[in-house]
């Protein structure tokens, strides 16, 4: 169930398990912004900024749609990689 495996991926991210969070999200089938969004982010606090950004282009691929929040994280992972001057 996506809705289910999404908030697995969410609460992997929250704990900082980001190996353990990108592990249960290539296991959705139908993966959707929320799961997305949660992976990106669960790498990026884990300093994998490129593994990040490779899920931000997986999204196209997968045509899902990106949004604030996709982008956010995104960011966020870039920064947390020291690949973003704060």
């Amino acid at each position: 169930n996506t809705i289910t495996c999404s908030a697995l991926v969410s609460a992997c991210e929250k704990g900082g398990e980001w190996q353990l969070a990108l592990m249960l999200f290539r296991e959705i089938v139908q993966r959707n912004a929320i799961a997305y969004n949660a992976a990106v982010s669960a790498c990026g606090k884990g300093g994998e900024w490129q593994l990040a950004l490779q899920l931000l282009r997986d999204m196209a691929h997968d045509l899902v749609e990106k949004n604030t929040i996709t982008y956010n994280a995104a960011v966020s992972s870039c920064k947390y990689g020291g690949e973003w001057p704060v």
